[in-house]
């Protein structure tokens, strides 16, 4: 199950030139088909949802469809966001548990270069259905390889029969009270379904996490994957939060 992120909170100066950090965003290109993107940020300060929204909206046309996420959401956003037309549709959970957890068993080693094509192959067959992470290609890969964050030890994979059976990508947040260990993208190949190796390789990305001194792991998952949550529950994964995502379709 991959890990999801929406769009990284925007910085903008103030008057006084000191830093502050934006309640929203709006991205008019951001999704195919000239759907545009609200995401309203956790770090509401002291204005609801609504009065987010209602500046949020007022950046765009009466005839845009959009897709709006907030991030944490809580009692009476729904509310806010039928007001401006949009209908929930979809909720990612964040699950958070205390490192270290039990050992993994299982085999891995670090990601390399030579991997790329077939760690694309896996990850695509893996996640057809997912719309963030299904239809990876070996350029966009290099690109997130290219961020400040990646660490291609904490890339694990496992094989079987001379085969990627699976891989568990982490992510370390070094920035955050406290430091949060993410296993950021997991899955198994699908030929390799039915054996029992989500756990394990889910456990093996936690066991390199928590060697790095971390204790909190983190994961984000769709809160419909109800076998994804029976293992992550089994490890345990508990739920921290909720971001949920919102369409509103052509006016």
């Amino acid at each position: 199950m991959p890990s999801w992120e929406l769009p990284a909170a925007i910085l903008s100066s103030t008057g006084g030139g000191t830093i502050s950090a934006v309640r929203y965003e709006v991205n008019r290109t951001a999704l195919p088909g000239g759907e545009a993107r609200i995401v309203v940020h956790e770090d509401r300060g002291a204005d609801g949802a609504e009065a987010i929204l209602a500046e949020a909206v007022a950046e765009l046309d009466d005839r845009t469809a959009a897709q709006l996420w907030i991030r944490e959401v809580a009692p009476g956003d729904d509310a806010a966001a039928r007001r401006f037309g949009f209908e929930p549709y979809r909720d990612l959970w964040q699950l958070r548990c205390e490192l270290p957890s039990e050992p993994s068993g299982l085999r891995t080693r670090a990601f390399r270069l030579d991997d790329l094509d077939e760690f694309v192959s896996v990850n695509n067959r893996a996640f057809h259905w997912h719309p963030e992470q299904g239809g990876l290609t070996a350029a966009g890969m290099r690109d997130r390889m290219a961020e400040p964050w990646f660490d291609a030890d904490g890339f694990r994979l496992h094989h079987r029969e001379g085969r990627l059976a699976g891989f568990c990508w982490t992510k370390v947040h070094a920035d955050h009270d406290p430091p949060l260990g993410e296993i950021y993208v997991i899955a198994v190949d699908p030929d390799f379904a039915g054996r029992g190796l989500g756990g394990p390789m889910t456990l093996a990305g936690l066991e390199w996490l928590a060697a790095r001194g971390l204790t909190v792991g983190m994961l984000y998952v769709e809160s419909d994957n109800h076998p994804a949550n029976v293992v992550y529950e089994r490890i345990g994964f508990e739920h921290h939060h909720t971001d949920r995502a919102y369409c509103r379709p052509t006016g």
